[in-house]
């Protein structure tokens, strides 16, 4: 039998990310996407509701996110559900499930201020990311987007 986990979502973040190192010195950035739903009831009341995803990147991605994501960007996060658990202060479980990044495209332009403040998914499908051709270049998009390759960031 197999498996899958796969969770897509396009949100705008709701606060900048939030950066830091773990003992044995690897990057992690944690952030926040609100995505939002629409429909009408039925009386034909217009109704949302917003959903919160915590998002969390390792190592070179995270050191991306960190430098070019800031509160109010739109993006296209690609990656796995976790669930991790833990005891508070008080010896309470608690437990968080989040997003494990392994894709992050960033879609707003370079420059262009962020997107709407409040918690909004765009109507749009994402562009699937471009997969390497036969010379292992990535072909080039004819799209406003700008994914984040961690092969061609210099550091």
């Amino acid at each position: 039998m197999m498996s899958l986990n796969r969770a897509m979502i396009i949100g705008n973040l709701t606060r900048d990310p939030d950066s830091r190192t773990t003992p044995d010195g690897t990057s992690v950035c944690s952030f926040t996407v609100a995505t939002n739903m629409v429909w009408n009831d039925s009386g034909g009341n217009r109704q949302e509701r917003a959903e919160f995803h915590n998002v969390v990147a390792w190592r070179k991605l995270a050191d991306i996110c960190t430098q070019y994501l800031r509160k109010g960007n739109r993006v296209y996060v690609e990656g796995r559900l976790q669930t991790r658990s833990w005891d508070d202060q008080s010896g309470v479980k608690r437990y968080r499930t989040e997003i494990v990044a392994e894709n992050v495209i960033m879609l707003d332009r370079p420059g262009q201020q962020p997107s709407s403040q409040t918690p909004a998914a765009p109507a749009a499908t994402p562009e699937p990311a471009a997969n390497p051709n036969q010379d292992g270049q990535t072909p080039a998009r004819n799209s406003s987007e700008e994914e984040i390759n961690i092969e061609e960031i210099p550091f």
